[in-house]
């Protein structure tokens, strides 16, 4: 079996976004007490799930599937969960940090690859949102929660945010690098922004719902 190893940015982003998402998936997954083949099987669908809808939608081959480094980096993941867990059970909202990591990582990544699939920045930005949140609605129904899309806290408005970002820096002719991590440092600031002043989209009204 031959692995090739990351050389590009591109593959290095989704690399480091496999390891974030992975984590958060076991993560997840120690809380609900899973086993660690059951918690192996939620970080694996958790760090492949966004990028292979994406893939299957530009007409490419899953990622995971041309190079078996993202499965190992899982099988890494868990490792380091299982090692270190009782240093990560001190630490608060480890998960959410590795998560808002994974997801703006993976934006990045979304947009880079459905670019070089020559799509419009308008799909880049939507192909980067279902990258980086499609993984954890897959997550969140696999431990039968509510997917976090769904709930107040701001998740997908996040990555589109950071898609924009990107887009206006790309325009501009600022360099990849530079907009790469500009994109993932407005996608991390607003989701912890997001969460640390509870601030929301506003809900919509059900036929329940008071006009007072």
């Amino acid at each position: 079996m031959n692995i090739e190893l990351p050389v590009t940015i591109p593959q290095i982003i989704e690399f480091m976004g496999t390891f974030a998402f992975a984590i958060s998936g076991i993560r997840h997954a120690a809380s609900k007490r899973f086993d660690w083949f059951g918690g192996y099987v939620c970080g694996i669908a958790v760090a492949i799930g966004g990028g292979t809808i994406r893939d299957v939608m530009l007409g490419a081959i899953p990622f995971w599937m041309t190079n078996p480094i993202y499965i190992i980096c899982t099988a890494m993941a868990l490792l380091v969960v299982i090692v270190f867990s009782k240093y990560m059970q001190r630490l608060n909202n480890t998960w959410f940090v590795f998560d808002t990591f994974g997801l703006a990582l993976f934006t990045i990544a979304g947009i880079q690859k459905s670019l070089e699939y020559g799509q419009p920045y308008w799909v880049a930005i939507i192909m980067g949102c279902i990258t980086g949140a499609a993984g954890g609605v897959i997550r969140d129904v696999l431990l039968n929660n509510e997917p976090v899309i769904f709930r107040k806290e701001i998740y997908a408005m996040a990555c589109v945010l950071g898609g924009i970002t990107y887009w206006l820096f790309a325009r501009n002719g600022v360099s990849v690098e530079i907009s790469a991590l500009s994109s993932f440092l407005v996608t991390c600031m607003i989701r912890f922004l997001a969460v640390r002043y509870h601030i929301s989209l506003p809900r919509l009204k059900g036929e329940d719902d008071s006009d007072n």
